[in-house]
């Protein structure tokens, strides 16, 4: 926060120069840069007010261009409310909510004046707010909610002087629900769906009901949405998730069967419907199944993170696991001489993370090191480079060295899959480079390999029973190894297509080795790695 008032005051200082000169363009972008650090600043809208008395306002200063900047966008929403069209400007503030939730772009005096909620046409209204609601989050998440709540007080205010519109009071419930406000997101739906009873206006007060734990009401709504359209096949899964997370699973799956029935190709059931079938029996197939019907049918009708859900926090399906405190891994002889290009370590230092959504989301991630030679990637796995000057590289550095060499390991194993990807698979290149690599021993190289193998099957169908057979050659040659049995294991159990004895073999090691761990690890480690993590997956 420093540096951005810093930033606002230098680039304000430079407006005020710029305009003392007559150089009111200047002053304009200065501006906008200094409202991008601090959109509340007093200085700065006093400044506006003077370029506000030009002749037209001061807009032709701030265009609205493909890609504008945000600042630029901001400014000229304030500058429209200073002419007195509001309505003009609210969209555009409402856009820069959408881009940074988290910044107070609306904590202005005129959003909040009640007389704007009077003025403005409720169904223009109406759809700003549900733009803004799809931008936000479900929920918003609670630090930026503070950023977001004026635009619920100028629906308030709305609200009041229309009260009879029935779906600005839907579209006031959905804002009222993100930012935490359900007993009022329930109040404003209620009314709605009697003003005016709709598909949409159950849909409203479902979710209503839901925020504010008032089950057995949202699942009633929701089956009121369904029977004004039975085809709707979102609203069954949206039935079919309450049910699961209040411990109806068979009632659930119930549900996602009957949606299913009516279009097997329909992207909410089946997505809802694998990553429920997950959470029931935790069967791999299932989300193998689900990256196999996403790579298929990209032109979904909207975006989902069902697989990603599932995969969270899972070792391997999400993360570079944080080995156990254990002796140095057995050293490899060197297969690669020289030290990785700057410019090799470079590409690593962008593309390398110890996170990922799931499997298809690090091959497609990795997609950037195709520009690194096999050789030199070779090297970025045989030398790791040090970590990035960057934060994540620097809280890896100070507290989990090992982690990050690892990091680049991986990474740069996945690399591999994306060179000469015209040849077949079982002929090519890449699939000899990482046999050889996992083959080489048991150590971080080898996990490395297998990950990046296991990926390639996450992708392509027609490698999974090769990848399957070698990760479970390898699992019994790990199964002695007291570094990575653990970590092996749990590479095998995301492994598509693993036989069932191995998966059973992989399950019985992580067990064995996690109650070791219980009587040898240190608390204070396995909490150090969890707060590495979560401190990781906020950034």
């Amino acid at each position: 926060m420093d540096d951005s008032r810093r930033s606002a005051d230098g680039d304000l200082e430079r407006a005020r120069a710029a305009l003392d000169r007559g150089e009111v363009h200047h002053a304009a972008d200065h501006l906008a840069g200094a409202i991008a650090h601090a959109p509340t600043l007093p200085e700065i809208h006093e400044l506006l007010g003077r370029l506000a008395t030009r002749a037209d306002g001061g807009l032709e200063l701030f265009p609205l261009e493909q890609h504008a900047f945000v600042g630029t966008v901001v400014a000229r929403a304030h500058l429209l409310a200073a002419a007195g069209r509001p309505e003009d400007g609210l969209p555009l503030l409402a856009a820069a909510s959408g881009h940074t939730p988290g910044v107070d772009w609306a904590g202005v005096p005129w959003v909040s004046d009640p007389g704007l909620g009077e003025r403005m046409e409720p169904g223009l209204l109406a759809r700003i707010v549900m733009q803004l609601c799809t931008t936000i989050g479900d929920p918003a998440p609670e630090a930026g909610r503070a950023a977001l709540r004026p635009y619920l007080t100028l629906v308030g205010h709305a609200v009041r002087a229309h009260a009879d519109h029935a779906m600005l009071l839907g579209a006031g419930s959905a804002l009222a629900r993100r930012l935490g406000e359900a007993e009022q997101a329930v109040r404003w739906a209620t009314r709605g769906a009697r003003l005016r009873p709709s598909k949409l206006a159950e849909i409203w007060l479902g979710y209503a009901y839901r925020s504010a734990g008032r089950i057995p009401e949202s699942l009633a709504a929701l089956r009121r949405a369904v029977m004004y359209d039975p085809d709707d096949l979102s609203v069954y899964a949206d039935i079919a998730g309450t049910l699961a997370d209040h411990g109806r699973m068979d009632d659930a799956l119930d549900w996602i069967d009957r949606a299913l029935a009516k279009n097997p190709d329909d992207d909410c059931a089946v997505h809802t419907g694998h990553r429920l079938r997950y959470r029931a029996d935790g069967d791999l197939a299932h989300l193998v199944r689900l990256a196999d019907f996403q790579r298929d049918h990209f032109d979904d009708t909207h975006e989902h993170t069902d697989l990603a859900e599932c995969c969270a926090d899972q070792p391997w399906l999400s993360r570079v696991p944080s080995g156990p405190d254990s002796p140095p891994d057995p050293a490899r002889e060197p297969f690669v001489a020289g030290a990785p290009t700057p410019a090799a370590v470079e590409r690593l230092h962008r593309a390398a993370h110890p996170l990922w959504p799931h499997p298809p989301a690090a091959y497609d991630a990795a997609l950037g090191l195709v520009l690194v030679e096999p050789e030199d990637l070779l090297a970025l796995i045989a030398h790791p480079p040090a970590a990035p000057d960057d934060e994540v590289g620097r809280a890896l550095a100070a507290h989990d060295p090992d982690l990050w060499r690892r990091c680049a390991q991986v990474w740069a194993c996945l690399g591999l899959l994306h060179h000469r990807t015209e040849e077949p698979w079982p002929f090519s290149i890449r699939r000899r480079l990482l046999v050889d690599l996992a083959k080489g021993g048991v150590d971080r190289i080898t996990e490395a390999a297998l990950f990046a193998l296991i990926t390639y099957a996450w992708v392509d169908p027609a490698a999974r029973s090769d990848v399957a057979a070698l990760v479970g050659r390898r699992l019994a040659a790990a199964a002695g190894s007291p570094t990575l049995a653990w970590s092996i294991a749990h590479l095998a159990l995301a492994t598509p297509d693993l036989s069932p004895e191995n998966r059973e073999r992989a399950a019985a090691i992580i067990k064995a080795e996690e109650h070791a761990a219980l009587l040898t690890i240190p608390r204070q480690r396995n909490r150090r790695a969890g707060l590495l993590r979560r401190w990781i997956s906020g950034r």
